[in-house]
């Protein structure tokens, strides 16, 4: 399999409960095919989770992790934003767990998707991004938790049950920052931090540090050009940056920094 690009879309790889996979036949007959399957009656009956991730391998390893567990099992996988709302539509899941970075609408905007059309399915984000400048972002925005990639597999099964328990899950370090916040020990942010931006400002950022022009990120995020530059001017005032040359070193030197340790696939125990 090949990783998403912008605007693409890839095949989704189901599971069946045993873990293997189902090939063939097109999206919503594969899903309407699982949804009638038979399950145990509900007291034994295993939580069902959504993958989204545009890395195969990932949501392989993941996968692997789950199905192994009694109370607990992959329904479908998805590779980006489209096609996981078509599934949560469809198959109704416990659990969406879902990456920041994928092709096309990034995981930020599903998860407000999430929230607003199936509020009742809760929100795990899983990323390599630092939840220092992620999490609490993603919180806002209606995720029920935050774990990093690069967490064991007993952190990422630890997070699952949490979230499916009604509960938040967020790593101690985190949970401590956002208390601080909230209780008024220490200022929400300084004037010229990441933090500051927007939620579209900040994925104008990141596109900006990822080499695309103007035109692309108006694509990308459908929105005009002008809106475009109206976040950049943004986002320069808050970052303290003078110029658009300045603005996009800065940018790019941030995401090469965020990209610096690439998580490996979560083992399975």
């Amino acid at each position: 399999m090949k990783s998403l690009k912008i605007g693409a879309t890839e095949d989704i790889r189901k599971t069946s409960q045993s873990g293997k996979r189902k090939d063939g036949g097109h999206l919503m007959e594969r899903a309407e095919t699982m949804q009638a399957k038979k399950l145990p009656p509900r007291s034994r009956r295993r939580k069902k989770v959504l993958l989204v991730d545009d890395h195969p391998m990932m949501r392989q390893g993941l996968a692997q992790l789950i199905n192994q567990q009694e109370d607990l099992i992959v329904c479908a996988e998805a590779g980006d934003a489209s096609d996981a709302m078509k599934l949560i539509g469809l198959l109704k899941p416990d659990l969406a767990m879902v990456d920041i970075s994928l092709g096309g609408k990034s995981g930020l905007e599903l998860i407000k998707d999430l929230q607003a059309l199936h509020p009742e399915v809760p929100g795990l984000v899983m990323s390599m991004h630092d939840e220092s400048l992620y999490a609490e972002r993603m919180l806002r925005a209606g995720a029920r938790g935050y774990v990093m990639k690069q967490a064991g597999g007993e952190t990422v099964l630890q997070a699952i049950r949490q979230v499916l328990s009604g509960k938040v899950y967020v790593s101690e370090r985190m949970s401590t920052k956002i208390l601080d916040v909230f209780s008024g020990h220490r200022a929400h942010h300084s004037k010229s931090t990441i933090e500051n931006l927007t939620d579209r400002e900040f994925e104008v950022f990141e596109l900006i540090g990822e080499g695309c022009t103007a035109r692309q990120i108006a694509e990308c995020l459908h929105i005009s050009g002008k809106t475009v530059d109206a976040h950049r001017a943004h986002i320069k005032e808050k970052l303290l940056i003078k110029s658009g040359t300045a603005l996009v070193q800065h940018a790019v030197r941030w995401v090469e920094a965020q990209e610096a340790e690439p998580p490996s696939p979560i083992k399975s125990r």
